[in-house]
């Protein structure tokens, strides 16, 4: 089924829908990862994103039931040059064509991918439209430029979790009995806050030794004390950090009171609270071989990364930098001087990779156990 997808300023890509007939728009993105489109696709942080694959071939190795970073698909559409129909491996359960299908998602084939993303790379992510329903390229820009800028939009409150659960290996609702929550272990006791949390973030902080409460982004900081944890983590998720005036303030509430960890959003919410400053990438950081130097260490790690914002701490001598992205110097880590807190821009729980920041989780949970 023909398909067109128009950008804002008015360009055009002629491709075929290979999930039915629709219409779907958002800011239009590139992804440089060869593998874990599955990975992709259930990232919160992708929601009201039109997601470009630069590599030719996606689907070949369908979809499963054990790669998801979350319950459901996010992203708002698909862009893809080739999709491949019938997949071939072990663990498949069905095509993702079938998949997309599930969760009522728009993809497309037959684009140029590498054209696309080169505009992308020079004119910056900007927003765009697909349509099989209306194939006139003027009326589709229209719509594109009707869609919200990603600039001062609040997604979190999409993604979050709209109740609390613990995590055993997996999402377990509970009931909280009056605001308080009986640990039920030992271990050191995590509260993390969801915007949009991966599952695979949780799945590393669990192999750490904590014991995992996931609450909604919209808690409030003396909720989180009646919790009574050891610490407390903040997670990555989409949109602007600057829109989230209400979690800001609840997480400036909790900075002298516990050990804080935090990955992408959580980094730039962080950073916020601390005193820095975001601003807007032009295309954003998105794929799985991105090159980041951890400075005390003086070694190289290639990192995933998914984020369009950054956060800028120049002048803070309360910060520490500890992470800096070699490709454009942007902000990728920083420590607290003072307090336990410690907070990276990329994704140290990659999957399905690299694996290079993992130790991240551990370097964590070693600062928890220090001051608890």
């Amino acid at each position: 089924m023909r398909a067109l997808l128009v950008l804002e300023d008015g360009t055009y890509f002629e491709g075929f829908s290979f999930t039915g007939e629709g219409e779907t728009g958002g800011e239009v993105i590139f992804n440089t990862g060869m593998t874990g489109y599955q990975e992709i696709l259930t990232d919160p942080s992708y929601k009201y994103q039109l997601v470009t694959m630069t590599y030719p071939h996606i689907g070949n190795y369908g979809i499963n039931d054990e790669d998801i970073e979350s319950d459901r698909i996010h992203v708002a559409g698909f862009i893809i040059k080739e999709c491949c129909k019938e997949p071939s491996n072990y663990r498949s359960k069905m095509s993702l064509p079938e998949y997309l299908k599930k969760y009522n998602v728009m993809g497309i084939e037959g684009i140029d991918t590498r054209a696309l993303t080169k505009h992308i790379r020079i004119h910056g992510a900007m927003r765009g439209y697909i349509s099989t329903k209306e194939l006139d390229p003027k009326k589709l820009v229209e719509k594109a430029r009707q869609l919200k800028p990603m600039q001062g939009l609040n997604l979190v409150d999409h993604v979050t979790t709209k109740r609390p659960y613990k995590w055993e290996n997996g999402p377990v609702y509970v009931e909280l009995d009056d605001g308080k929550y009986k640990w039920e272990t030992d271990k050191l006791k995590l509260v993390v806050y969801d915007f949009g949390v991966k599952y695979n973030i949780l799945r590393l902080l669990e192999k750490q030794g904590f014991e995992i409460l996931v609450v909604p982004s919209f808690y409030k900081a003396s909720q989180i004390k009646d919790l009574s944890p050891n610490a407390i983590f903040l997670s990555n998720g989409p949109g602007d950090p600057a829109a989230l005036e209400d979690i800001l303030h609840e997480v400036s509430l909790l900075i002298e009171n516990f050990p804080i960890g935090g990955i992408c959003l959580g980094h730039q919410i962080l950073g916020l609270v601390l005193g820095g400053k975001s601003y807007k990438l032009k295309f954003g950081h998105h794929g799985v071989n991105h090159p980041v130097k951890k400075l005390d260490a003086k070694h190289v790690e290639i990192t995933s990364q998914n984020h369009g914002f950054c956060v800028d701490i120049t002048g803070l001598d309360h910060l520490k930098q500890t992470h800096i992205n070699l490709n454009d110097k942007t902000l990728e880590g920083f420590v607290h001087r003072r307090l336990p807190i410690m907070a990276v821009q990329y994704h140290p729980e990659a999957a399905p990779g690299p694996h290079d920041s993992r130790y991240f989780f551990k370097e964590f949970a070693e600062m928890v156990k220090r001051v608890s």
